[in-house]
């Protein structure tokens, strides 16, 4: 099975950048597909961005395009997400997930998705 850790979480102001990474490790090998969600307090979870394996397919939410960037390391075990220009709006519980095509995340097919336990963005005005 394998272990989505999330890290880089914390409390900044609008307008500052912030850099979540996921490192992925266990199973039988490493996820195709890694992406981020997240879940603001009372609020669904929903997608934020996303990628394959290689990391030059990249996918993101219309809410984080342009300001959020995705990419996956050299060794494909770790998937980091730059945050820049935050907004209030952004504060969430942000998730790692991992699966087989970026496009089950994209479209919310996350029966087999996995998790991780996530980070807490806080972004104040």
């Amino acid at each position: 099975q394998v272990q989505l850790v999330e890290s880089g979480g914390g409390l900044v102001q609008a307008g500052d950048s912030l850099r979540l990474s996921c490192a992925a490790s266990g199973g039988s090998s490493l996820p195709y597909a890694m992406g981020w969600f997240r879940q603001a307090l009372g609020k669904e979870r929903e997608f934020v961005a996303a990628t394959d394996w290689t990391g030059a397919n990249t996918y993101y939410s219309d809410l984080v395009k342009g300001r959020f960037t995705i990419s996956r390391n050299s060794t494909k075990n770790i998937v980091d997400l730059q945050m820049n220009s935050l907004k209030p709006e952004d504060t969430a519980m942000y998730n790692c997930a991992a699966d087989t095509t970026p496009l089950l995340l994209l479209r919310g097919l996350l029966s087999n998705t996995m998790w991780g336990q996530g980070t807490q963005v806080t972004v104040s005005s």
